[in-house]
């Protein structure tokens, strides 16, 4: 993955949440306590708190608590709470939501995931897209690009193949994306250089597999429309 652009990409606020993200993806206290004071300069504080909160689906409940804890000593100001939808809508805003990430993958993830167990299939659409991923506040494209650095420090090559795909389906534009895995893997490096070089090269062929296929499909629907012309 080339870095060598004069221009980056990434915003410095979204740059920092990403690098936050990666950092409650490696879990180390150090990590997120660095990474929180350097979110807390660059970003707005709701984009930092909602960057922890979706965490949670990924890091567990005690991860982002953790973070919070660290959060409220730099920002002691009680959050205000975001009302969104009402939970009896939340799979309707999933459905949505998740149908936007994956496009055309959409239904294949459905059946794939309700064959392993129809719960989780319901708790992916209610919890993850529909109370969480779905939430005000963070777009769901800077949402997807800190996904992604929480999976590539996990070293979770098939959800980070999804959810490569999903920052490009959500608009993130195909830098912005390279931007975040490099962010991410460099954060991963300074805990564990020897663990992340390993797994840099798997998530160099998912991230090249995963553009190639995004740069054709938008190639063939330029194709598609110019022929319309």
């Amino acid at each position: 993955m080339g870095n060598d652009r004069m221009s980056p990409a990434l915003r410095p606020d979204h740059r920092a949440l990403v690098g936050l993200s990666a950092a409650l993806g490696l879990g180390l206290p150090e990590s997120v306590a660095r990474r929180l004071a350097e979110a807390g300069e660059q970003a707005a504080p709701s984009a930092v708190e909602e960057a922890i909160l979706q965490s949670y689906l990924f890091v567990g409940f005690p991860g982002a608590l953790n973070a919070l804890v660290e959060w409220r000593k730099l920002r002691p100001e009680q959050a205000p709470r975001i009302e969104g939808s009402h939970p009896e809508q939340w799979v309707v805003r999933g459905e949505h939501v998740c149908r936007e990430v994956y496009g055309t993958a959409y239904d294949g993830l459905r059946y794939n995931v309700a064959s392993l167990h129809p719960d989780v299939d319901l708790w992916m659409l209610m919890e993850g897209y529909g109370k969480v991923i779905g939430r005000p506040g963070l777009e769901l494209a800077v949402r997807e690009l800190c996904i992604v650095a929480i999976l590539a420090v996990q070293h979770a090559p098939r959800q980070l193949h999804s959810h490569l795909r999903g920052a490009l389906q959500a608009g993130a534009g195909a830098e912005r994306v390279e931007e975040a895995l490099h962010e991410a893997l460099a954060e991963a490096h300074l805990s564990d250089a020897s663990a992340v070089d390993t797994f840099r090269e798997t998530a160099d062929q998912i991230w090249s597999r995963v553009r190639a296929r995004h740069e054709a499909r938008s190639d063939l629907s330029h194709d598609s429309n110019a022929g319309q012309g």
